[in-house]
């Protein structure tokens, strides 16, 4: 708790990523990212479905804590697989977002309701949500792109991602250093 009985405000911290089913191997950087964010204390938002946000919210639940696993839900998703079961806090949209990009999509909250971000391969969906952090002033110098050699986000390679300005590294632990300084 804060000062006077006002709780501490933590800074949430938003994995991003492919949905899809992923490899043991990738699974390893955003579950080993998701336990450093809970033993910092912060939040971990994600959209709170399978693949990257799956493995981070179980990394972050892997360790003892005091922040939350949060998931941002779309409209119309099945009961069984979204969320992921180790979201704790469930914010149900309306959104469908069919466009990634549009006005019906969740990344928007995602991106609006971040202190930082990490991003994992992923399509359609986590490049829509790298270009929306990209257009938030608060985000600037706070995104962390994590690629393997010749994996993408969406249609980006990794020299179209460093072009825009976003840092990219090859593993957790450079995402972990990147996050260090960009949350001080």
């Amino acid at each position: 708790m804060g000062l006077a009985g006002r709780p501490d405000k933590r800074k949430i911290v938003a994995v991003i990523g492919s949905g899809g089913t992923l490899a043991e191997g990738q699974r390893e950087n955003p579950f080993a990212v998701g336990a450093w964010i809970a033993r910092r204390g912060h939040h971990l938002l994600t959209g709170g479905g399978s693949g990257v946000m799956e493995a981070a919210g179980e990394g972050f639940c892997s360790v003892d804590r005091e922040g939350i696993a949060i998931g941002i839900i779309p409209a119309g998703k099945p009961p069984q697989q979204y969320p992921n079961r180790w979201v704790e806090l469930s914010i149900f949209t309306h959104l469908e977002g069919t466009d990634p990009w549009g006005p019906d999509s969740r990344n928007h909250i995602n991106m609006r309701s971040s202190d930082a971000v990490a991003a994992f391969p992923g399509g359609a969906g986590t490049q829509a949500e790298l270009e929306l952090a990209l257009s938030r002033p608060r985000l600037h110098g706070k995104v962390i792109v994590c690629l393997s050699a010749g994996e993408r986000i969406g249609c980006l390679n990794e020299q179209e991602i460093r072009e825009r300005g976003i840092a990219v590294t090859r593993d957790a632990q450079g995402v972990i250093r990147f996050l260090s300084d960009a949350l001080e």
